[in-house]
């Protein structure tokens, strides 16, 4: 099966938290809710304000080719990568955690078995960004 689940998997637990859904068994995504292994990214770290954060990624987002911002909260930011060859849509999904001090990440491709990095790649890219401005 070639086609995964696309779109935004921000969720609520069983304790009323927002969320992030995991990643599934194909090695195309990366998030921090992962345990540690190939599927795992740390999350970013929050500076001096979670909303003002989530603005500066979002502004390095707006700054990407192929990228467009889909849902934008004060929280959460949902944006799709489209690859320039073929067009593929790579879901990616950041949520602010206030109490913890940190930003989750998810970046999943919506097709495919491999991404071949992509996912872990763009989002460290983000967090180099980030972690410059």
């Amino acid at each position: 099966m070639l086609i995964g689940c696309g779109g935004k998997t921000l969720k609520t637990d069983d304790e009323g938290k927002q969320t992030l859904a995991p990643c599934g068994l194909t090695p195309n995504c990366v998030s921090s809710y992962s345990k540690p292994g190939a599927r795992s990214i740390e999350p970013f770290l929050i500076e001096s304000s979670a909303v003002e954060s989530m603005q500066k990624i979002k502004n390095i987002i707006d700054a990407m080719a192929g990228a467009t911002v889909v849902q934008e909260d004060p929280l959460y930011l949902h944006a799709e990568f489209k690859s320039k060859l073929f067009g593929f849509v790579d879901d990616v999904e950041f949520l602010a955690d206030d109490k913890v001090g940190k930003i989750h990440v998810r970046s999943a491709s919506r097709v495919g078995f491999s991404d071949l990095g992509v996912n872990r790649r763009r989002v460290e890219d983000i967090r180099s960004q980030y972690e410059r401005k």
